[in-house]
């Protein structure tokens, strides 16, 4: 029946050049894997929300506040205080979706607010990012967009679907690390228990990394050297541009790097360009798509968010991994803009050569980035830096809103 349905399918498809008929055969065949998905329920497996409703995502035991009448549906969040948002001991499962909104929008408390992740008690978190950032917001700057993995429908809400693994237990934490009371905190942790989850099964890790401003010529890590095997998932980038030393001019000519095993000096992965890699090309407009896209973009201020997720395009690696992107503008009519400032101005190659003022071509930036790389790894823990202090993570970003109901 499945043949014959995926057969009768095709026929239509005769006119589509040979590449759009590939793809077309995939979607179809994902489509039918997961309409079998649907209708089976595996053994011994539960589930569970864990919510203000129902903390410790109880049997039986939710909606208790106000006789059932939506008596909890929110928490505050105080300055430096810290909030579990799920807990789970002693047994495997599948944490499935992260969904939570907040009063306070603004990109200081985006940036402010902590989220960090343990799989099977281990001490260290797996995951340790701002909340804005974790979800796809590097600016700080919430827009609408839908990808595979994180979305905002409305650009009011926080959504994450990447499965997480666990197989002796897990937990998620929120800290306010702002230095200011959050009002309202809403939340939904959906998880799965009695999983079964084989030896080669990986943990879900995500670091964040901040540098303002970047090192001269010398390329943002993305992802620092890391130790193991698993799956580079992709990253989530924010970037600031230095208008008051490069104007409005272009700022996204780095390539991506990755350096994959028993890479040394130079990488195996190596991409065309910042905007190339996030799908687009000849500049950075604001889009989205299951993969890749610029959830917010503000061309006049220098404020650019950006994600691209390798989940067709899958990238594994052995025994360590260590991804860059490089800091490299270019500018092509008037450079004057360049040397306003006073300051040097250097071309982009292996040397610290200067620019002449009526040079063109690519040269070497210094910007505010931030990055959060999402990542398999098969261990619970990693060796990676920590977060660095919310004062300085938090540095020129703005308070005041948008809030509650508000887009804007």
């Amino acid at each position: 029946m499945i043949v014959r349905g995926i057969s009768s399918k095709l026929v239509s498809l005769k006119r589509l050049n040979q590449r759009a008929f590939a793809c077309s055969v995939l979607l179809i065949l994902a489509a039918t894997a997961k309409g079998q998905s649907l209708y089976q329920i595996p053994a011994g497996v539960s589930t569970r929300w864990a919510s203000p409703e129902n903390r410790q995502a109880r049997v039986g035991q939710g909606g208790q506040a106000n006789g059932g009448r939506k008596g909890s549906a929110f928490v505050p969040l105080k300055a430096n205080e810290q909030l579990v948002l799920a807990e789970s001991h002693g047994v495997s499962g599948t944490v499935r979706r992260i969904w939570l909104t907040i009063s306070d929008r603004s990109p200081a408390m985006l940036r402010g607010l902590k989220i960090e992740m343990f799989w099977d008690g281990s001490k260290r978190p797996a995951v340790s990012a701002p909340v804005g950032d974790f979800f796809a917001f590097g600016t700080g700057h919430m827009a609408a967009f839908q990808s595979a993995l994180l979305s905002s429908p409305e650009g009011k809400s926080f959504d994450c679907i990447i499965p997480m693994p666990f197989k002796t237990g897990m937990k998620i934490v929120i800290t306010n690390e702002s230095a200011k009371d959050l009002q309202l905190l809403f939340y939904d942790v959906d998880y799965t228990l009695g999983d079964k989850h084989g030896e080669n099964d990986l943990y879900f890790h995500a670091h964040f990394f901040h540098q303002s401003p970047t090192e001269l010529k010398h390329d943002f890590e993305v992802l620092p050297e890391t130790r193991g095997k698993g799956r580079f998932l992709g990253a989530s980038f924010g970037v600031r541009t230095n208008q008051k030393l490069y104007g409005n001019s272009w700022w996204g000519e780095g390539e991506v790097k990755m350096y994959l095993d028993g890479d040394q000096a130079l990488p195996t992965l190596v991409g065309t360009g910042t905007e190339d890699y996030a799908g687009s090309g000849w500049g950075l407009g604001q889009f989205s798509s299951l993969y890749q896209g610029a959830p917010y973009v503000d061309q006049d201020k220098g404020l650019f968010s950006f994600y691209r997720f390798h989940i067709p395009d899958p990238i594994y690696f052995q025994n360590r991994i260590k991804v860059t992107i490089q800091q490299i503008g270019f500018v092509m009519d008037d450079g004057s803009v360049l040397f306003k400032s006073g300051k040097p101005v250097y071309r982009a190659g292996p040397n610290l050569d200067e620019m002449k003022s009526d040079e063109r071509g690519l040269f070497e930036r210094q910007d505010d980035w931030a990055a959060v790389a999402y990542f398999y790894l098969d261990r619970a823990e990693d060796a990676l830096p920590e977060i660095e202090p919310p004062q300085k993570r938090m540095e020129e970003m703005m308070w005041g809103g948008p809030l509650f109901g508000q887009t804007q």
